[in-house]
């Protein structure tokens, strides 16, 4: 009876050992493709997102109102620095975030069209968290910019807003990013230029080289 006791023991003892030995499976990274918990992005892909479909950009006057400019067209690149192990945060670099003109319209009293969106300062640096949550910044002594130049019945005017940093999520199920009433303050500008901004728009879908981008 002590002999099978103590064989049992050593045989738990040889199984524990051995199971220690076998690697646990590596988690994830927080940025795949294809699916969650998909194919690592590599390191240096650049990523890319339209306007969702249906939907603008805008940047309005105020959080609540629907007076400023709106964009049906606009597209933002980013190249992935750093793509870790999930649960942990992404880091991208925004070399490109573009407004097609054409697709601009402008209610603000006096103007009468847009003749350019511009963001500066670029490259921008950004962090996607696993729990969703997106950060934008720019580079240190920088900061956030983006120029509006609009037709108005006095001719050509150009607004320069800034911000210290955007805040937005992402969404795995249309693999969306999100901004919401982002506030920017005008620096520079005629008084036909709004006082301040609120940045709003849905990019959707993030993709690397045409396939989703999922985060972990």
């Amino acid at each position: 009876m002590r002999t099978r006791s103590l064989l049992a023991l050593a045989g738990t003892v040889v199984a524990l050992s051995a199971a220690a030995t076998v690697p646990a499976s590596a988690d994830g990274a927080v940025l795949t493709t294809g699916s969650a918990g998909g194919t690592a992005v590599a390191v240096g892909d650049v990523l890319s997102a339209p306007l969702a479909t249906g939907t603008s950009a805008t940047l309005y006057s105020s959080a609540t109102g629907t007076s400023g400019v709106s964009c049906k067209s606009s597209v933002f690149t980013a190249a992935v620095t750093d793509n870790p192990a999930a649960p942990g945060t992404a880091t991208e670099s925004v070399s490109g975030h573009t407004f097609d003109a054409s697709s601009c319209t402008s209610n603000v009293l006096g103007v009468t069209g847009v003749t350019s969106i511009t963001v500066d300062n670029l490259p921008y640096t950004t962090t996607v968290a696993s729990d969703g949550t997106l950060t934008v910044t720019p580079a240190s002594g920088s900061t956030i910019q983006t120029t509006v130049k609009l037709k108005t019945l006095l001719g050509s005017i150009t607004c320069v807003y800034q911000a210290p940093r955007l805040t937005g999520t992402s969404s795995n199920t249309d693999n969306s990013i999100n901004f919401t009433n982002q506030a920017f303050t005008k620096t520079s500008g005629s008084s036909l230029c709004f006082s301040a901004g609120y940045f709003t728009a849905k990019y959707a879908p993030v993709t690397d080289n045409g396939a989703t981008v999922y985060v972990n």
